[in-house]
């Protein structure tokens, strides 16, 4: 998610306490509900977590990964886009968020805890670059 009104566009990441104790930064991300399509459950997983609606500029990649809950492995693949901010305002609202932040975008891939996230940030600039 991306506010671009100001001088510095600024992407929205959320803040999550790991089993540590340690805030780990990352993108948005969820699962679709029934009857959605990917970039339905984006848009409303990005509002649900963060309080920002977006529109989609693209299509920005997948992540596959594995995590453990409860002791059972757990396959998730995310379908990550990059989004304009349109309206809301920024809320950790959301249970299993911790914090939220606009994060300046040149400084978002020191912030993301995550490498698989880090690498989608390259096809975010060329997303950027092609639609300014």
């Amino acid at each position: 998610m991306l506010d671009l009104s100001g001088p510095v566009p600024m992407g929205a990441l959320i803040g999550r306490t790991n089993r540590r104790g340690r805030l780990l930064w990352s993108l948005p991300k969820g699962h679709l509900e029934a009857g959605e399509t990917l970039e339905q459950a984006a848009i409303r997983e990005v509002a649900e977590e963060t309080g920002i609606t977006g529109t989609i500029i693209g299509e920005l990649g997948t992540i596959d990964f594995w995590f453990v809950v409860d002791g059972r492995r757990i396959h998730k693949t995310v379908h990550h886009y990059l989004m304009r901010a349109v309206s809301g305002e920024l809320s950790d609202a959301d249970i299993e968020v911790t914090k939220v932040a606009w994060v300046p975008l040149p400084e978002i891939g020191e912030q993301l805890a995550y490498s698989d996230e880090r690498h989608l940030l390259e096809q975010a600039s060329v997303l950027l670059r092609d639609t300014a």
